[in-house]
């Protein structure tokens, strides 16, 4: 059974369905474009053509990486929300009670005391570490790179490498001269593939294979909808990807700044924080560009709902449900008399009342709504909805006149981080520092 995308209330408000004409009428050039970048192999999030590269290297390597209890992924940014968000949607026992392994452990963030508890409660002999970088040169990457290697060395001696796997540039990079030098396992972060475009490379899909999910249906589902756009471009102008980004582009220039990544999944939550970079990262360029704004259904009903219904009217939804979900137990017959209703109802209902409720909410306050549902939660349909929002990216900054594959502002703070550090390099940017750090401090204290 197909996904579903819902128009029905995707235009309200001060957006009209002719808002978006104007760019729908774009669809030949978009596709011309399309058909250069796939051919010039700069999409392979779309063409997909490291897949048999991909497979060949992964068949061996998952008896292997099986063998281990805990996996911990040294990464940041794109490098590791697609691996969480596909942990807690199809790998989530790690989260409940009893659970007794495979664990996966990810150091995302620059915190020595969480990275100190997990060097000192991790048993090395038991621990396989994968060091995620496209680069091979992301700071904070590679620094928990030196420290971790130095533990796997303390405690196993010259096995050390046996623990430790790369997923990198193929040729390049500093992590990549660290494969070759100590012969470490090493899987490619093909070219072109930026690390918000790369869970559906080895970089999540290597965690995905160790925690047991069929990281080949995430393939799958992702190819089922690439195929179309990478093999005939023509058809772009079809495809929910561009109508979805002709949509965003109509909401920007009618002054709705914030996309509510509003998910109704529970398992699927995490996908909200990966699309939250992929959306930002990828639009956020010369002044342009909508916040990403993730909220979880039904626990943001009760948080930051009260913004979207009756704040400002700058804000769309992409609303995401499924029609697949656990119903869970029944209430008892012996519910008090002001609950009758609730009886002989599972448990799974208050979630679907829920969602209708809090769509309907949002639709009748004004709030642009693109409903999207999905017929399952299984990986495949998980590889569907990641890639139809990845060309939905691309398309939308295509359609902005930006480059959505790029991140230069991002880029300052890094060389700033590096000069404070002490690097070699950047003068300019020492100077800045110092004129920063040289204006007279304004305190009030609390």
């Amino acid at each position: 059974m197909p996904h579903v995308i819902e128009w029905s209330r995707a235009y309200a408000h001060r957006l009209t369905p002719d808002s978006a004409l104007t760019f729908k009428a774009r669809s030949g050039p978009i596709a011309r474009r399309l058909a250069q970048e796939c051919a010039a192999g700069e999409l392979p999030f779309l063409t997909m053509g490291f897949r048999p590269k991909l497979e060949r290297e992964m068949a061996p390597l998952v008896p292997r990486i099986k063998g281990y209890r805990h996996m911990l992924v040294l990464g940041i940014g794109g490098s590791a929300l697609g691996a969480r968000a596909m942990q807690r949607a199809f790998a989530p026992g790690q989260d409940g009670p009893g659970h007794s392994g495979p664990w996966l452990w990810i150091a995302d963030n620059v915190c020595a005391e969480r990275f100190e508890a997990l060097l000192g409660n991790l048993v090395p002999a038991q621990t396989l570490v994968v060091c995620i970088s496209k680069s091979g040169g992301t700071i904070e990457t590679v620094v928990q790179y030196f420290l971790v290697r130095d533990w796997l060395k303390d405690a196993l001696g010259a096995s050390w490498q046996e623990h430790m796997i790369v997923v990198t540039d193929e040729q390049k990079g500093y992590l990549r001269q660290e494969a070759n030098r100590h012969g470490l396992t090493a899987l490619e972060v093909p070219d072109f593939l930026g690390g918000r475009y790369s869970a559906l490379s080895a970089v999540g899909l290597l965690p995905a294979a160790f925690l047991g999910i069929d990281w080949r249906a995430l393939l799958d589902g992702a190819a089922s909808v690439a195929r179309p756009l990478a093999q005939n471009p023509d058809s772009v102008g079809d495809s929910p990807s561009f109508a979805l980004a002709c949509w965003a582009k109509a909401l920007e220039d009618a002054g709705y700044n914030q996309m509510i990544f509003f998910c109704y999944i529970p398992q699927w939550a995490a996908y909200g924080d990966w699309f939250a970079q992929l959306w930002a990262e990828s639009l956020g360029k010369e002044g342009q560009g909508s916040q990403p704004v993730p909220a979880t259904g039904v626990t943001d009903q009760h948080s930051i709902n009260q913004m979207f219904l009756s704040g400002p009217r700058n804000k769309a939804c992409l609303f995401l449900t499924s029609r697949e979900q656990v119903q869970g137990r029944n209430f008892g017959m012996d519910v008090p008399d002001q609950w009758a209703w609730l009886r002989a109802k599972p448990f799974g209902s208050l979630l679907e009342a829920e969602a209708l409720g809090t769509r309907m909410a949002l639709c009748k306050s004004g709030v642009p709504l693109l409903h999207v549902e999905m017929s399952e939660r299984t990986p495949r349909a998980a590889g569907a909805l990641m890639l139809m929002l990845e060309a939905a990216t691309l398309f939308t900054g295509w359609l902005m006149d930006i480059n959505p594959l790029d991140q230069p502002a991002v880029e300052l703070g890094k060389r700033l981080a590096n000069a404070r550090l002490g690097a070699t390099g950047y003068a300019q940017e020492n100077a800045d520092m110092e004129e920063f750090l040289s204006a007279p401090r304004v305190e009030q204290t609390f």
